[in-house]
């Protein structure tokens, strides 16, 4: 597993597949903090919403028996989550390597837009 130093700690960074098997698995929340649009448009089943414009550490679920990892489009909106949660005492995080987009180049499956009629649809690559 890959890590980034901080000046407040580490950030694991794990792969897409690695989340979504410890997602599967029930051992993570995962947290999406791209806007609500782009979540509405498009997300990782299961994940939830906290925009990094409303972020706030002290609204993230206990790490009591689950791990906190984070995700938005390309990995850099998380990683400045993670760290920003880090400084403020909430750890330990990681973030999603390659953010959503990783998550599509790796065929996994997610929460779509029917563009036909608006309505979600699960999207099996």
């Amino acid at each position: 597993m890959e890590t980034q130093n901080t000046e407040n700690g580490q950030i694991e960074v794990w792969t897409p597949e690695k989340v979504a098997k410890a997602l599967d698995a029930g051992e993570i929340a995962l947290i999406d903090v791209r806007t609500p649009q782009e979540y509405m448009f498009e997300h990782v089943a299961g994940a939830m919403l906290l925009p990094m414009a409303f972020f706030r550490t002290d609204r993230l679920p206990s790490q009591e028996g689950k791990r906190v990892v984070f995700y938005c489009g390309s990995s850099m909106r998380s990683g400045k989550m993670a760290e920003k949660a880090l400084a403020e005492g909430f750890g330990p995080v990681a973030h999603m390597k390659d953010g959503f987009a990783g998550w599509k180049a790796a065929k996994l499956p997610y929460t779509g837009t029917d563009m036909a009629t608006g309505a979600p649809k699960e999207v099996t690559p």
